[in-house]
C-alpha cells in the first residue's frame, strides 16, 4: 500500500493573523501546544524567525526523548512560517537525512484566523514497505501519517486555547 506523504489539518483562533504567526514562528514556544515537541534551542542566538534560521527541536513520546535540527524554509509575517527536519539523535541530532517538513498557514477569516498545520514526510527514498515497518515501531502501530493526523489535531486545539485564553500570550 502506499503511503501517505502529507497531513494537513485546520483551525479557526480568535486572534489576528500576525499574532499567532509571532508565536508559532518562534520555536521555543512550540512546547505549549504540541503533545511531542518540548521546545527548541536557538543555534543562532536569534529569535525572530528568518529564511535560514537554524533550531534543534527537542521532543519527547512516552519515555523516548530525541533531538532534531531544523532550518526554516517559509517566515512570512502573519501569512506562512515552515521549517524542514533534516537530522535527529538521541542528545544531538548527528544522523543527517531528510526527514519531515512542516508548515503553518495564517489566513484571516470571520471570527479570526484560520491556520493550517501542514506535514510531510521527506523519507522519500525511502521504499513505502521499509517505511512502513519503521513507523508502526516508532508510532506503537500507526503509520506517521495517522500519527501526525492525530498530533496536529491535538496541537492546533491547544494552540487555539493558549491563544484564547489570555490577552498577553508571551
Amino acid at each position: 500500500m502506499k503511503r501517505t506523504m502529507t497531513v494537513s489539518d485546520s483551525i479557526v483562533v480568535d486572534a489576528p493573523p500576525a499574532t499567532i504567526y509571532d508565536q508559532v514562528s518562534d520555536p521555543t514556544r512550540m512546547g505549549r501546544w504540541s503533545p511531542e515537541n518540548q521546545g527548541a534551542t536557538m543555534t543562532d542566538g536569534t529569535q525572530v524567525a528568518h529564511v535560514g534560521m537554524v533550531f534543534d527541536g527537542h521532543n519527547k513520546r512516552g519515555p523516548i526523548r530525541w533531538t532534531t535540527r531544523c532550518t526554516v524554509t517559509a517566515a512570512e509575517p502573519g501569512e506562512r512560517f515552515a521549517f524542514r527536519v533534516h537530522a535527529i539523535g538521541r542528545r544531538k541530532p548527528v544522523l543527517k537525512a531528510p526527514i519531515a517538513s512542516w508548515e503553518y498557514r495564517f489566513e484571516a477569516v470571520d471570527g479570526g484566523t484560520r491556520v493550517t498545520e501542514t506535514w510531510t514526510d521527506d523519507r522519500r527514498s525511502w521504499p513505502d514497505a521499509m517505511a512502513g515497518a519503521f513507523d508502526r515501531v516508532a508510532t506503537r502501530g500507526r503509520t506517521f501519517a495517522a500519527f501526525q493526523r492525530k498530533n496536529i489535531a491535538i496541537t492546533l486545539r491547544n494552540l487555539k486555547k493558549v491563544m484564547e485564553s489570555a490577552p498577553d500570550v508571551s
